[in-house]
C-alpha cells in the first residue's frame, strides 16, 4: 500500500468517525430537544389540572362549611326543642297541680252541701298529649 491510500483511508476513517460522533450528538440533541417538549407538555397539563383541583378543593370546602352551618342551626333548633319541651313539663306539672286542686275544691264543695247537683260545672281530666 502506498503512503497516498493509507492516508485516505486514516482521513476517511477520521471522517467516518467524526459523521459518527456528529449522528450521535445530533441523535442526543434531537432526543433531549423531544424530552423538553414532553415534559413542557405534561407541565402545561399539570397547571390545567391544578386549576380543576383547587376549584373541586374549594367546592369540598364551601359544602363543610355549609354542613358545619348546618349542623350548627340544628343543634341549636335540638337546644330550643329541649327548652321548648322542659317547659311543657313544667306547665304540664303546674296544670296538673293547679287540676288536683280544682279537684279538691269540688270534692270540699260536694262534702258541705252533697244534695246539690254539680252537673252544670262537670270536673275534667286532662289526657297527656301523645309524644312522637
Amino acid at each position: 500500500m502506498s503512503t497516498t491510500t493509507i492516508a485516505v483511508i486514516v482521513v476517511a476513517a477520521v471522517g467516518l468517525l467524526l459523521l459518527a460522533a456528529a449522528l450521535v450528538w445530533l441523535a442526543q440533541r434531537t432526543r433531549k430537544h423531544q424530552r423538553h417538549n414532553e415534559a413542557e407538555n405534561i407541565r402545561g397539563e399539570a397547571a390545567e389540572e391544578t386549576l380543576r383541583v383547587k376549584q373541586r378543593e374549594a367546592l369540598a370546602d364551601e359544602t363543610a362549611a355549609k354542613a358545619r352551618a348546618a349542623q350548627a342551626e340544628a343543634d341549636v333548633k335540638a337546644a330550643q326543642a329541649t327548652g321548648l319541651q322542659q317547659q311543657a313539663a313544667a306547665h304540664r306539672s303546674e296544670a296538673a297541680t293547679s287540676r288536683d286542686h280544682l279537684n279538691e275544691q269540688w270534692d270540699r264543695a260536694e262534702k258541705l252541701d252533697p244534695a246539690t247537683p254539680t252537673d252544670k260545672t262537670p270536673r275534667s281530666t286532662h289526657k297527656e298529649p301523645q309524644t312522637l
